[in-house]
């Protein structure tokens, strides 16, 4: 299966986890020009940015392992620009990461404040 395509699923699969758990699913793949962010949701007053890792499996390394800390600053300046454009800059948020493994029967991982 094609890296972008696998992705995708994960993150149809991450977001269909995240609104049976209760969330809102505000935007998905958003891109400004400072880069990407795969979910964007909201759970209660929280604005939630949802990093997801899809992987077949751990022979390189758990899916978690990539979100490292350039990957997490990036993260934090995509989501400053897109609170900052929508005048929210005071809206309690939050950085999750949600992990997917495996090609037919998923192992899901959502770690809730991840950094």
């Amino acid at each position: 299966m094609q890296k972008d395509i696998f992705g995708k699923k994960g993150e149809i699969i991450a977001s269909q986890y995240l609104k049976n758990k209760g969330y809102k699913i505000i935007k998905t793949n958003y891109k400004n020009p400072l880069g990407e962010i795969d979910i964007i949701a909201k759970q209660g007053d929280y604005i939630v940015f949802v990093e997801v890792k899809t992987r077949t499996s751990r022979a390189f390394g758990d899916p978690l392992e990539a979100v490292n800390e350039t990957k997490q600053m990036k993260i934090r300046q995509v989501a400053t620009l897109y609170l900052k454009q929508l005048n929210r800059l005071d809206t309690p948020c939050r950085f999750d990461v949600i992990s997917v493994l495996g090609q037919t029967e998923e192992e899901i991982r959502h770690i809730i404040n991840a950094f």
